[in-house]
């Protein structure tokens, strides 16, 4: 990141923990009006969902833009910076939480669970996400995504959580839904560029892997049976739902051995 004499708030204010992220540094001088951060991230997430993350480059973003990529830092610090910017718009895709009526079990657990597929149906939506949303370290702290993880703990304290209990469970079902979405992401990519449908695809698959595990009689078992069930509907949102179920389970467990379920 670019180092100025200052570190400021997003009010132009000096700011006290001189840590910088897109988000709490003010915008520079602008060379081009008609050039802004927000067109800048919204070409930037166009290149990405049509090219991929290799096709992103600050060069060929400011092609597009029909600007100098020079003109571009002075909106944003450096690619880095630009991921995170990118991976908060899409965060600012999902749906917040409501905590209303969370008192009841059967309806925290299903609003957790819509929270969890919107995130997963994000990453699908935006599969170039796999290579970046482990290594971009700011965009946690980005407004969108911070407005989701202020009401899905707004959630759980309605659902009579503790905050760092709540806190901890959300922690839970997102790691999952975030590495599922991610290894669903990369294997939809894997097949968009062979050219191979899905179903057919593993249908083509299963007979090498139902041979493969004939040694293995559990997994020869799975995979005679729920994996060879689920590949027949073409489905695999079953067995996502059925993992945030198991975490949603176990938080349940756990809560109630301590008394407060």
């Amino acid at each position: 990141m670019a180092a100025r004499s200052e570190d400021t708030s997003s009010d132009g204010r000096p700011d006290p923990t001189g840590f910088q992220s897109p988000w709490n540094r003010p915008p520079r001088r602008r060379d081009q009006p008609a050039l802004s951060r927000e067109l800048i991230v919204t070409e930037a997430l166009a290149l990405l969902d049509s090219d991929g993350i290799e096709a992103l480059s600050m060069r060929k973003l400011g092609a597009r833009l029909a600007a100098g990529a020079t003109s571009l830092y002075t909106h944003v610090a450096n690619k880095d910076e630009l991921l995170a910017l990118v991976v908060d718009q899409v965060f600012g895709e999902l749906p917040l939480p409501p905590a209303e009526g969370a008192e009841d079990p059967k309806v925290w657990r299903a609003t957790v669970v819509d929270c969890a597929d919107s995130v997963r149906a994000a990453i699908l939506r935006h599969p170039w996400m796999v290579s970046v949303i482990g290594d971009v370290g700011m965009v946690y702290l980005g407004p969108n995504w911070l407005r989701v993880s202020e009401a899905l703990l707004a959630l759980m304290e309605a659902a009579g959580f503790e905050l760092v209990e709540g806190n901890d469970a959300m922690s839970a079902v997102m790691g999952y839904t975030i590495g599922t979405a991610c290894v669903e992401a990369a294997w939809l990519s894997a097949l968009t560029r062979s050219g191979q449908d899905e179903r057919v695809w593993m249908e083509q698959l299963l007979p090498a892997v139902l041979e493969a595990t004939k040694s293995h009689p559990r997994l020869h078992r799975l995979y005679t049976t729920q994996v060879q069930q689920e590949v027949n509907e073409g489905s695999r949102d079953n067995s996502f739902i059925r993992g945030v179920g198991v975490i949603l389970d176990g938080i349940e467990a756990a809560r109630a051995a301590q008394g407060k379920g």
